[in-house]
C-alpha cells in the first residue's frame, strides 16, 4: 500500500507545484521533494508538468528556465529520461519527450515538440523540434537579450542550400 500513497503524494506535490507561487522557491522545492534532480537557480513557471508518474527520471542543471506550461515525459514505450543541462531556456508550451539530452545553453522555442536530443547551443523550433540557429550566449544568463540576438546564426537546412542553388 506503501506505493499507493507515494503514488497520491506525488500527484499532490505536482498538483500545488502547477499553481504555486515562487518560481525560484517554492515549484522547483515541491518538484525535489517528487524525486525531480534539479540543480541551482532553476526558474518553473505556472502549469508545468515534469512527469507525472516518473519525476526521478528527470535531471535539470544550474540555471535553467522552464517557461509556462512546460510539459516533460520522461516515459513512454521504453524510453526513459529526460536531462536538461545548465542554463537551457525552454519556451511557453513546449514539450519535451523522453530520451531527450538538452545541451548547455540550448534554447527550445516556444510550443515545439522535441523528440531527439539538442546539441549544446543550439535554439531548436517546431514540431518537431529543428535545429533552427546557434548561439554564443546563453539565453538564461546575466547578459542583455541584445547580446543574445546578436550572436544568433541561423542554420541553412540541406533543402534551402540546394534550393538556392
Amino acid at each position: 500500500m506503501s506505493g499507493f500513497f507515494a503514488g497520491v503524494r506525488n500527484r499532490v506535490l505536482q498538483q500545488v507545484a502547477r499553481s504555486a507561487p515562487g518560481a525560484r522557491s517554492i515549484r522547483p522545492l515541491l518538484h525535489k521533494w517528487r524525486g525531480v534532480t534539479l540543480g541551482q537557480r532553476v526558474w518553473i513557471g505556472y502549469d508545468c508538468v515534469l512527469e507525472t508518474s516518473r519525476p526521478h527520471l528527470i535531471r535539470i542543471g544550474n540555471d535553467v528556465v522552464l517557461s509556462i506550461r512546460v510539459l516533460l515525459v520522461a516515459h513512454f514505450h521504453g524510453q526513459t529520461g529526460i536531462t536538461l543541462e545548465d542554463e537551457v531556456f525552454v519556451g511557453p508550451g513546449a514539450i519535451i519527450l523522453p530520451g531527450v539530452t538538452i545541451g548547455k545553453g540550448a534554447v527550445v522555442t516556444a510550443g515545439s515538440v522535441v523528440s531527439t536530443s539538442v546539441p549544446p547551443r543550439t535554439v531548436v523550433q517546431g514540431n518537431p523540434a529543428r535545429a533552427i540557429a546557434t548561439s554564443e550566449v546563453s539565453l538564461t544568463a546575466d547578459a542583455p537579450i541584445e547580446l543574445f540576438y546578436r550572436s544568433l546564426r541561423p542554420i541553412r537546412s540541406a533543402s534551402a542550400a540546394t534550393t538556392a542553388q
